[in-house]
This record gives structure tokens, sequence and C-alpha cells, in this order.
């Protein structure tokens, strides 16, 4: 129970089948206590609740991670319920092609930074100090097409809008190694997902959730605890 006593905080836990249900239960697995952060309130409350039938300590919260005020009232929230924090996971975002940028749509690319990019900066800004007074660490997700030699044509929006989560990982790495805090970051390719198997099939050479999991508890434990900005490519 690497996680036992530890205290969690995991955005975008709300579509089943997705990735933060996958990281929400590997953490619930080692023991770890969790607060479920999703847009939709009640898809968090239908994983937290599928979490505690099996004995975990899950709750959810409905939050608006573009919205600064709302995140702050989240980090409250938390803090008074759990205490400090010992991990931030920044899941939240999601994807959208948005074809040739001469012929791409402002709007997606609005929408691909608000909620990849946006939901990561404010989760981070309102969470660093409860994970200072427990020298914890923070995950974010970025993208394979998003490092060097990766292949982005037709996504330039998402692209986009993952560079600067690696961008920010990177700063934060470095503002917080002073307080103990760790900041990494995962670049996976296509993630065996429910959306991307009704989008793409099942043909498609995925990483799996449970090693996408895997990996961030990794950079969580006591095992990870000299790695801070750092990237970690999954995939082929």
């Amino acid at each position: 129970m690497r996680f036992s006593g530890k205290n969690v905080v995991i955005t975008g836990v709300g579509r089943a089948g997705q990735v933060g249900e996958a990281v929400a239960a590997a953490f619930g697995a080692e023991g770890a206590r969790l607060a479920l952060v999703d847009v939709m309130a009640d898809e968090a409350r239908a994983r937290a609740g599928t979490l505690v039938a099996r004995g975990i300590d899950a709750s959810a919260h409905a939050c608006d991670l573009t919205d600064g005020e709302a995140v702050q009232q989240l980090a409250t929230t938390v803090r008074d319920a759990m205490g400090g924090v010992d991990a931030l996971v920044c899941v939240a975002g999601g994807f959208a092609f948005s074809g040739p940028i001469d012929a791409a749509d402002p709007a997606i690319f609005h929408r691909q930074v608000a909620i990849n990019l946006t939901t990561a900066w404010m989760a981070t800004r309102a969470f660093v100090p409860l994970l200072r007074e427990r020298k914890g660490a923070i995950t974010y997700f970025t993208s394979a097409a998003a490092i060097p030699g990766g292949k982005g044509a037709g996504m330039s929006a998402y692209v986009a809008a993952k560079a600067g989560v690696l961008a920010l990982m990177q700063v934060v790495a470095q503002e917080e190694q002073p307080h103990g805090v760790r900041a990494n970051a995962l670049a996976p390719t296509a993630i065996r997902t429910a959306a991307n198997l009704a989008d793409m099939g099942d043909s498609f050479a995925y990483v799996e959730r449970e090693e996408v999991a895997a990996t961030v508890l990794w950079l969580a434990s006591d095992e990870g605890r000299r790695v801070t900005g750092q990237v970690l490519r999954l995939g082929a």
C-alpha cells in the first residue's frame, strides 16, 4: 500500500472508460485517499461511488477548472476535508482535430487551450500551497505529438495546447524544487480509452490505461522522489 495515508487530487475523472478512472482506481488500490474532480457532477459522483463500493476513500467534486475562483474554492474544500495534498494529477483535457491551420476554426483552438492548458494552470496555482506542505508531486498530461519528433499535422490546436502544458510543467518544476514539490509530465501516444475506441476502432497500437496509471503512481511515489522536470513518452 504505497499510498496509505496519502491524499491525491485527480482532475478529469468523469466519464467511464477514460484515463482518469484508471488512475483513480490504481491510487485507490494502493491505499490513497482520493478527491476526484470533474466538470460533470453526476459523472464524478458515479466514479467515486464505484470506488467507495470497493472500500476506497473517494470523494467527488464538481468544478469548472477554467474558473479561477471556483478552483480556489475547490482547494479550500479539499484542504478542509483532507488536510494536505500529496499528489495532484492533471488528467483533465480533451482532443479535437483542427485540420490544416489556414482552414482551422479559432473556436477549436480556444477550446483546446481552455480544457488542456487552462485547467492545468488553474489547478496548479490553487493546489501548490497544499503540495508544499507535504513535499508532493504533480503529474501533467502532454502528448507525444507535442514533443520533438512528434507528428501533429491536422492537430495544431491540440498540439499547441499540449506544448503549453509541457512548458508549464518545466516552469513549475523549476519554481517548486526549492519547496520540495516535484513536477513531471507524461507524453503518451493514443491511449486505449472508450472514446478513442469509438473514434478510431481497435486496430490502433494503443497505450493501455493501466500502463499510464502505473507510471503516474511511480512518479508520485517515494521511488520517484528524485525525478522532476521530466517528460516520459509512452507508446510506439
